[in-house]
């Protein structure tokens, strides 16, 4: 069924502020007119194995320690805490557990004892695709899974997410290719029915357990392209595609009962905060540690958590990495406040974020808050996954095209020869979603994946 967009106006579309704001954690309000910071972090590599255990819980105690002692020197009114559990957490959930329950527990002492407000997201990550061809509704990798979603409230947990990846074997395919049927069945035909399968059983989990569904990735999707484009093995244009073509899978999992703040490597974040009004959390600049980006500031201007991206444990030249991310993260959502506190200002803050990056790559300008809202728009005026990844790309072409005839974006010649390939295949993409199911099954017989995983 068709919906509407929750925010209709460009000028209420902006940080720190969502028409569906939520309340967690100890005293934390996300999306109630500040933005929130939001540090994320993980070991330096380490072999996890019941010998170097103590070891493990050693490092997330001193950085959960370095971070909440930073954010109290800062006097920070409120900080989320993420912990993206490794391989091994989630395979073994019981070692996800006690790592969770460390980090909880930490926060708790620091609220009574400190007064810090704070809010804890658990991210298991997902093994399914450890096993090839994965399988995504069976096997032990799903089982461990299973575990750690029932397991989330006694980890402490207040709120839960994943960067799933069901769809990514195809997804892959695509990204090598620069194909966009593929693309778009990997994305608007099996990512969808994998998302709607996973978050029902996660928001299920989560009502047993007073833990807070908040929302998914296409990390493993969107941002594997975004990488590919930064090294030149993929074009540009076609990464901001693809950035497209990822929200309505995203959105699945909303319609299932995530009520966010959505992952903050979820850069269609915009998106989802258009057309649900729940709050999001983004990375960008201060994600460097982790990967290279062009979209540094505008990923700032709606966001609600601003984060860091997981930063390993090591040793800078002030501190650890994780409490030296606290601080930039806890200086940047200042600024942002700061200029928030008449209309106006903010913005203009949130303009001049924008106008910073949309004209230098076709990934940041369909982050434009104006551009999102038209392509929103278009996309939810269709009724399926399919429909709307078909929508959204035909719509977010277009708007490459007239900012390029506009000389709002800027594009060299290797990247404007993409552009009339990426139309033809667009154009023969069919009305009928039966009939392109049919249309790629025997193009993907020998792809390394179970349509029976799917559905199928």
């Amino acid at each position: 069924m068709a919906i509407g967009l929750a925010i209709t106006n460009l000028d209420e579309f902006t940080y720190g502020k969502s028409p569906k704001p939520i309340k967690c954690g100890r005293g934390v309000e996300i999306g109630n007119g500040r933005v929130i910071p939001e540090i994320n972090f993980t070991l330096p590599p380490i072999d996890i194995n019941p010998e170097t255990w103590p070891e493990v819980l050693r490092q997330y105690s001193e950085m959960i320690t370095g971070i909440c002692e930073r954010a109290v020197a800062l006097g920070s009114s409120g900080i989320l805490v993420e912990v993206e559990t490794l391989p091994p957490m989630t395979v073994n959930p019981s070692w996800g557990v006690e790592v969770s329950r460390l980090v909880a527990d930490k926060l708790d002492y620091y609220y009574e004892k400190r007064q810090l407000h704070s809010a804890f997201r658990l991210t298991p990550n997902d093994t399914r695709e450890h096993q090839r061809p994965p399988r995504m509704r069976s096997g032990m990798y799903w089982d461990g899974m299973k575990e750690f979603f029932e397991r989330s409230g006694e980890a402490g947990a207040d709120l839960i997410s994943i960067e799933s990846t069901g769809g990514k074997e195809i997804n892959d395919i695509a990204l090598m290719d620069a194909d966009v049927h593929a693309l778009v069945f990997a994305l608007g035909i099996i990512a969808p029915r994998d998302m709607e399968f996973l978050w029902r059983e996660i928001v299920d989990s989560c009502k047993r357990n007073n833990v807070i569904p908040a929302g998914d990735s296409a990390c493993g999707f969107a941002n594997t392209a975004m990488v590919l484009a930064e090294q030149r093995m993929l074009p540009r244009v076609f990464a901001a595609l693809v950035r497209i073509a990822s929200v309505p899978r995203s959105l699945v999992a909303f319609e299932q009962g995530a009520v966010g703040p959505s992952k903050d490597c979820a850069y269609e974040g915009p998106y989802i905060k258009a057309i649900t009004g729940s709050p999001i959390s983004m990375e960008g600049r201060t994600a460097a540690c982790a990967h290279f980006s062009s979209v540094g500031n505008i990923s700032q201007a709606v966001c609600d958590c601003w984060s860091n991206e997981s930063v390993q444990n090591v040793r800078l030249l002030s501190g650890y990495a994780p409490t030296v991310s606290m601080e930039q993260l806890e200086y940047d959502c200042r600024l942002l406040n700061v200029a928030s506190q008449t209309p106006e200002d903010g913005r203009k803050m949130r303009d001049w974020l924008v106008a910073s990056d949309s004209s230098h790559d076709p990934q940041a300008y369909v982050l434009r808050p104006d551009v999102v809202m038209r392509i929103s728009k278009t996309m939810i005026e269709e009724d399926t996954p399919y429909l709307r990844v078909r929508a959204g790309l035909r719509c977010g072409l277009a708007e490459i095209r007239s900012a390029i005839s506009a000389n709002q974006l800027t594009l060299p010649v290797t990247e404007m020869k993409w552009m009339d390939r990426l139309y033809r295949q667009i154009d023969s993409l069919p009305n009928d979603e039966t009939e392109f199911i049919e249309m790629m099954l025997p193009k993907l017989a020998d792809a390394p994946w179970i349509p029976s995983e799917y559905g199928f």
